[in-house]
């Protein structure tokens, strides 16, 4: 199961740099809205987020039933996206960074054991509830990486739009 975990998150990440290196840098930095992430900042919450995830699972194999996660308004989660963190940092750092995450996802969930995979403990989001570490690496790594993919591609459907 991790294995298949790790080609699909490398395959997101590999397509979100495939975009963006195609991209005018205008274009990365553009917010469709006062709502709605520029696509750097969508690429900087993933070169926070999967890492924090990874370090909740390292967590949980350490102390196993340990309680783990975030809820939105985590302060981490909400400084890697703030435009004085984003603004600063060049294109080409952030692709470097989501290289790195590639590598941080792959060590860190590759060597888990069936055992580890099952063993569940409690989120601190009551919305998750108790789940399986396999629960984290599914939902909060993989799907999460691919949803913001197709949310790089939304933002992409509205740069025509607005300018």
């Amino acid at each position: 199961m991790t294995q298949s975990n790790i080609t699909s998150v490398n395959e997101s990440i590999d397509r979100i740099i495939e975009t963006v290196k195609g991209l005018p840098e205008e274009t990365i930095r553009w917010k469709p809205s006062e709502d709605e992430w520029s696509i750097m900042q969508i690429i900087a919450h993933i070169v926070e987020a999967l890492p924090y995830w990874v370090g909740e699972i390292e967590q949980l194999v350490q102390t196993p039933g340990k309680q783990w996660g975030r809820n939105h308004l985590h302060e981490p989660r909400l400084e890697a996206v703030k435009p004085e963190t984003v603004d600063p940092i060049s294109v080409d750092e952030m692709i470097q960074a989501l290289e790195k995450v590639k590598q941080t996802v792959q060590a860190g969930i590759e060597s888990l054991t069936p055992e580890q995979l099952v063993a569940e403990a409690t989120s601190v989001n009551p919305n998750f509830g108790t789940k399986p570490l396999s629960f984290i690496i599914d939902h909060l790594i993989d799907e999460h990486v691919n949803k913001h993919e197709g949310q790089i591609q939304r933002n992409l459907s509205k740069v025509s739009i607005n300018k």
